[in-house]
């Protein structure tokens, strides 16, 4: 009969070989009630820990891995200007403390995570965007249960597994409908998805209109739908030309998004801003060299790197923050808003 391995006891237990091997490691990660489920399967087995295997197990290799999740081989694939930004900023900061990045773009399948987690190639992983927010969330417990070492980039939910670094959206937003009312603008559009699938855009979206609603002054707010693409911007715009009523500024939730939206604008006779001032988020390098250039939200990516390799080794280490850390955005105004004095030359 030949020996028993951890896998013979994960497929009696009912859970995975990860799961089995932090058991009889008696993890923290591990719940009791599993710990005693494995343990008494291993016993029933005859298994036998291999020290050798067990020591090597625990071995960092030196290497932190960067999952993106877009799929660059789609047709219609793009990957955001941002996530550019964002990855050079997290392998300068893991060459800075000694780790080698393993860069890999990643489509949301159930078995995304395991190159990284079964053949051990990393100590820990780092996520960037998500796609499907909701099944995202669910993957998320999935690496909870596996003691897998990562932290991601995004906003903070109650109740969400996982270490978030994220941007503070909705301070953002606020300071977006802030520079609009001293501008004198009366008649806002945002763009961009505020659903439960969306919580970044979410959040600048609340602070956006909780702004303009806390000022005291006489708005209007409306919002249409957008995923963060320069052809969901032109299909927004497009909607906003056939609107019955007027509006005299628009917050897209993205720089990509705003591209769009300035382009039909523009090429069906729109000026910019004397007629609509438009203002995105993220700060790409492009926003500056639209025509005109855009006003924008920077999101800090260079410290945003340099946190999350450094808590991920916190994390590596069993050292890691229990709150998610929140980074201020940047108002960067530029020629998009145009001034107070010539949009109120034009009421």
């Amino acid at each position: 009969m030949s020996k028993a391995t951890s896998f013979d006891i994960a497929y009696y237990a009912g859970v995975s070989q990860s799961t089995v091997s932090r058991a009889l490691r008696n993890s923290p990660l591990v719940s009791d009630r599993t710990k005693e489920k494995v343990q008494r399967i291993a016993e029933q087995l005859n298994y036998k820990v291999d020290k050798n295997a067990s020591n090597l197990s625990t071995q960092q290799s030196g290497n932190l891995a960067l999952l993106l999740f877009q799929d660059p081989t789609a047709d219609e694939s793009q990957i955001n200007p941002f996530f550019i930004s964002m990855i050079s900023s997290i392998i300068r900061a893991s060459n800075n403390k000694g780790y080698d990045l393993l860069v890999s773009f990643q489509v949301l399948t159930d078995d995304w995570h395991a190159d990284y987690e079964d053949t051990r190639k990393a100590d820990g992983i780092i996520l960037l965007g998500y796609g499907d927010y909701t099944d995202y969330r669910d993957k998320l417990l999935h690496l909870e249960d596996q003691g897998t070492h990562y932290v991601r980039w995004g906003a903070a939910r109650e109740n969400q597994a996982g270490l978030s670094i994220g941007t503070d959206n909705y301070s953002g937003g606020a300071a977006v409908a802030e520079h609009l009312l001293a501008m004198d603008r009366k008649r806002f559009i945002f763009v961009g998805n505020i659903s439960k699938g969306s919580p970044e855009f979410a959040d600048r979206y609340s602070g956006f209109k909780n702004t303009i609603e806390g000022s005291g002054t006489d708005c209007k707010i409306s919002q249409l739908d957008a995923v963060s693409s320069e052809e969901a911007g032109d299909k927004a715009a497009k909607a906003l030309l056939s609107f019955d009523e007027s509006f005299d500024a628009i917050f897209c939730a993205s720089d990509i998004i705003a591209i769009g939206v300035m382009k039909r604008l523009r090429n069906s006779g729109v000026n910019i801003p004397k007629d609509v001032s438009i203002v995105g988020f993220d700060n790409i390098p492009i926003a500056e060299y639209l025509r005109p250039p855009l006003t924008t939200v920077q999101q800090n990516t260079l410290k945003a790197g340099e946190i999350l390799v450094e808590t991920l080794i916190a994390n590596i280490n069993s050292d890691a923050p229990e709150k998610p850390t929140l980074l201020a955005p940047k108002l960067i105004v530029r020629e998009s808003c145009g001034t107070a004095r010539e949009q109120s030359s034009e009421d």
